[in-house]
């Protein structure tokens, strides 16, 4: 995650989950709160699951990204499908749940791009454990006449 842009579209999922995690507990609480979610069950899975897609989306996985869309397409599409299809009478005046809900199908398909169209991913992967070593000129071993034959390095 070297992106200023990764950083913040990670931040911004972030902030949309806790923003979910607060709707969850006013809900099962009790209390009023802007939105409500639509299953408070499937609502705390969807939390749990999300927070695993963060870790693999700041490891810069694909997996964690198609998880996290899957998943909130699969939670949020449903509402919005729900919401658009209903007739006049069953509609009801939710216009901050539909525009959480959008929020909630744009913000994967974001990362997910993101992901996808990062370079550094692909061409210059590192690894903290031996790129200390290996990209480093000043632990080079110098060899002399008498030193052995062995190849230090595997590069």
């Amino acid at each position: 995650m070297k992106n200023f842009s990764t950083w913040m579209i990670l931040s911004l999922d972030v902030i949309f989950w806790i923003l979910r995690i607060i709707a969850t507990y006013t809900d099962a609480m009790g209390m009023e709160f802007l939105i409500k979610p639509m299953d408070v069950n499937t609502e705390i899975l969807l939390l749990f699951v999300a927070l695993i897609s963060f870790l693999f989306i700041a490891k810069r996985k694909i997996f964690g990204g198609v998880l996290y869309l899957v998943a909130y397409a699969g939670y949020f599409g449903v509402y919005l499908w729900n919401y658009f299809t209903a007739t006049e009478g069953q509609m009801t005046d939710e216009y901050l749940n539909v525009f959480f809900s959008f929020i909630g199908i744009i913000l994967p398909i974001i990362t997910l791009l993101d992901l996808f169209l990062d370079k550094n991913r692909k061409l210059r992967p590192t690894d903290k454990k031996t790129d200390w070593f290996y990209r480093n000129k000043k632990y080079d071993i110098q060899k002399d006449e008498r030193a052995d034959k062995n190849n230090y390095r595997t590069l």
